[in-house]
């Protein structure tokens, strides 16, 4: 068996014989260049992995004044992240795209003040060449701290603040999913299932993804009772929580959308105590199709499906090409732009 140690380690030029394809092609690929066809992106990720090719990070800090490192930054707390799957997905998503271009994730929570002072202290210091933000709440002061510093950044999530549209001029990248057009289809489901006295349990209402979703319940039923929408957490006590209040206020409900799957769960969990039958006297409806919650829920939950760990890896792509896009050897080219990727809706037992 070679010696691992003295096994002359793989060259960019033997990345680019394998693959078939120009040494700059592969230069591009593995710095998160842009201009380059998926298709021979595929092709190099491949010779990447089958020849165990790692990058001189050395050499390559000099030629690109990068640090190779990406900060990741989830404005919720610590027992909140570790505990809900889509922040697992999003986080797969992300570490799998860094890994392919030989970037380092730098996880960092943040909570109270001195979370944020912490942080700002930490993004200051040249550590990272740029942030992946999600999981924002209205008046966080992470944007300005991040924009004080001048620090490249994607946000997960359409970001709520005045002038944040993500279009090219506005200098704000984001990726998010169509929240609104995924919940009207949810809601027509249920109307198309005869159901009457459709409910709804929201995410917080300081976040765009929880307002686009209320936006969409209200686009198909304009006249909806105030009583028949509870305000969760999009944790599963939450949504048991938010359901509870619905069945008390309003009876005699014979369907519900949730706003995240994990909800749906315990808003499951309640209508089961309460002795309501799913889907016979209340259909259920969830946002999200994260495997290890929606088909394993009881019965089986009816969702919206996102891709979750797409929308991490495209955050990634959106900011490497930014970052190289204004690099030496990026020439320019067209700004990067912000995606809202498509939602489905996903038909199981419980509407």
């Amino acid at each position: 068996m070679p010696d691992p140690i003295s096994t002359p380690r793989p060259t960019l030029e033997a990345v680019a014989e394998r693959a078939g394809v120009s040494r700059a092609t592969v230069s591009r690929v593995v710095n998160g260049g842009n201009g380059v066809r998926e298709v021979l992106v595929d092709r190099v990720r491949r010779a990447v992995e089958e020849l165990g090719y790692v990058p001189n990070q050395a050499a390559r800090s000099l030629v690109t004044r990068r640090t190779g490192a990406v900060a990741v930054i989830v404005a919720e707390p610590e027992t909140r992240v570790f505990a809900d799957p889509f922040f697992a997905e999003q986080l797969l998503g992300i570490s799998r795209e860094l890994a392919v271009h030989d970037s380092q994730l730098v996880l960092l929570l943040v909570e109270g003040t001195a979370d944020y002072d912490r942080v700002g202290r930490y993004l200051s210091g040249g550590h990272v060449d740029g942030a992946l933000v999600f999981s924002l709440h209205a008046e966080d002061p992470l944007p300005g701290i991040i924009h004080r510093i001048g620090l490249p950044t994607v946000f997960g999530g359409r970001p709520g603040w005045p002038g944040a549209d993500g279009d090219s001029g506005s200098g704000i990248l984001y990726v998010d999913s169509d929240n609104r057009g995924g919940a009207r289809e949810a809601v027509r489901h249920l109307v198309s299932l005869g159901r009457a006295r459709i409910a709804t349990i929201t995410g917080p209402l300081d976040q765009t993804a929880s307002v686009d979703r209320l936006d969409g319940y209200r686009d198909v039923l304009p006249a909806a009772d105030p009583h028949l929408v509870a305000v969760g957490d999009f944790s599963a006590g939450g949504g048991g929580r938010a359901m509870a209040e619905l069945l008390e206020r309003a009876p005699a409900l014979d369907a519900v959308f949730v706003a995240s799957d994990l909800m749906a769960t315990g808003a499951l969990r309640v209508l089961r105590d309460h002795g309501r039958r799913v889907p016979e006297d209340v259909a259920v409806v969830g946002f999200d199709d994260m495997a290890s919650v929606a088909a394993l829920a009881d019965p089986p939950l009816t969702t919206v499906r996102q891709e979750i760990e797409e929308m991490g890896r495209l955050m990634v792509r959106l900011l490497l090409r930014g970052l190289v896009r204004h690099s030496e050897e990026g020439n320019g080219g067209p700004p990067p732009s912000s995606v809202v990727t498509p939602t489905r809706l996903v038909r199981r037992v419980t509407a």
